[in-house]
């Protein structure tokens, strides 16, 4: 459990709270690219870190990320016309372009034209892997992009989606931490349910209490499950990154795959008490069917389906599409879809969930590393130590696997060959 205190700092991320400025560290998601996918095309609203904020993309292909209100009478700029490498405010016409300046005041006559004096908050942002990615922190010190593989690969090769959900962004990551559930929430009852279908099979171990081993990386935590497997164990090798990003072994097998496709999380907190999840997917070796790039979009049985807003079709105003018969017949939740399963449980907490009345196990172990280490990293940033893992985007160079080992190898050395262009032994030292 944490106490009250700790649970403050852990889920709240505004502006001058200590985990809302180690988040402002770090580059983040923040659109995906085709919200802005033409120049002069229509402003975006977005919220992130509790800040109103509009994202568009100008006449020669930038993309601006600004303080969502017009410094003149706090109009929100969403209503604005973008045009000519810059966005305009309807009600008197200032225009400022992506770096927040304000090139033009004509509503003001020449003598009392005082736009070289007007900027608005705007922030670094960039495109890539399909997403649009934004830094809100210090200006002085921009980190490196995270090298995540994914974002990297040719767009054939990987798949990227997100949806709303409404809880703070510290439980929704503490599901994606915890590998115990799996053995329950995901599981199904029937495997040939039509509930099930285009989703991943179910696992190479019956044992359904695993055992945690976790690592302390150099960007986050290496986190095994181990579960036996006849006269071997089966380890599901998941990585979490700092701040709120999580590696998961894929759903997609195939024996002529040199690298199965894998996926990954991000928890992105709009403000206290609400979280853009993330997901994506990584397949470095061969192209996505059109069928599995499918299910993997919007209207998919794997992330989705969601509106075109991202909000989620099954929600808490229709119970997540709960179905009886098909909890007691089909799954264990008698909820179709992973996401609907994870956002059932996680949303239920309450927007916030109160820590300090928890009663934790040995399955916990990984969730009661995490919040350590975020808290220890809030705590060292604000007695002025910066964290590391920011200016090092190639730590994020990693990937997740599940696979059976001999009982005598240790899990981080037998998965060494899974995980390209980074010592895990080493770098969980």
């Amino acid at each position: 459990m944490l106490s009250p205190e700790d649970n403050e700092i852990l889920t709240r991320v505004g502006a001058g709270t200590p985990m809302g400025d180690l988040m402002r560290r770090f580059w983040m998601p923040a659109l995906l690219e085709e919200e802005l996918a033409e120049p002069d095309g229509a402003p975006v609203k977005l919220r992130l870190l509790g800040e109103d904020l509009v994202a568009f993309k100008d006449t020669d292909g930038r993309i601006g990320i600004l303080d969502a209100y017009c410094p003149h009478r706090r109009v929100q700029l969403y209503y604005g016309r973008n045009e000519e490498c810059g966005l305009r405010c309807v009600y008197h016409g200032w225009k400022f372009d992506v770096d927040g300046v304000c090139t033009d005041m004509p509503s003001e006559p020449d003598a009392t034209n005082f736009s070289a004096k007007v900027s608005l908050t705007a922030y670094p942002a960039l495109a890539r892997g399909g997403v649009v990615w934004v830094y809100m922190g210090p200006k002085e010190n921009i980190p490196e992009p995270p090298e995540f593989e994914w974002s990297r690969l040719a767009p054939m090769q990987r798949v990227a989606a997100k949806r709303l959900q409404k809880c703070n962004w510290a439980q929704a990551t503490e599901g994606g931490v915890d590998s115990a559930h799996i053995s329950y929430l995901h599981s199904k009852i029937d495997p040939d349910h039509p509930v099930n279908a285009g989703l991943p099979g179910g696992g190479q171990s019956g044992d359904r209490h695993p055992v945690f081993e976790v690592k302390e990386t150099n960007y986050g935590l290496l986190i095994g499950a181990r579960r036996e497997q006849e006269d071997k164990y089966w380890w599901r090798i998941t990585q979490f990154l700092v701040p709120f990003y999580q590696m998961i072994p894929g759903p997609i097998r195939s024996e002529d795959m040199k690298t199965p496709h894998y996926g990954g999380h991000a928890w992105v907190p709009i403000d206290d008490e609400n979280t853009w999840t993330w997901s994506f997917g990584a397949s470095p070796d061969y192209e996505y069917t059109p069928e599995q790039r499918q299910n993997y979009g919007p209207e998919g049985n794997y992330w989705g389906p969601v509106d075109a807003e991202y909000n989620p079709v099954q929600n808490d105003a229709n119970n997540y599409g709960l179905d009886r018969d098909v909890q007691r017949f089909g799954n264990y939740t008698g909820i179709a879809g992973i996401p609907n399963q994870d956002a059932a449980v996680q949303e239920s907490m309450g927007p916030i969930v109160d820590r300090s009345k928890e009663r934790l196990g040995q399955s916990d172990t990984a969730i009661i590393q995490f919040r350590k280490l975020l808290l220890g990293l809030a705590a060292d940033l604000k007695a002025g130590k910066e964290p590391e893992a920011p200016a090092h985007g190639d730590w994020y160079n990693v990937r997740s696997v599940a696979v059976a080992l001999e009982k005598d190898v240790p899990f981080d050395e037998g998965a060494a060959p899974y995980f390209p262009g980074i010592d895990i032994a080493k770098a969980a030292e």
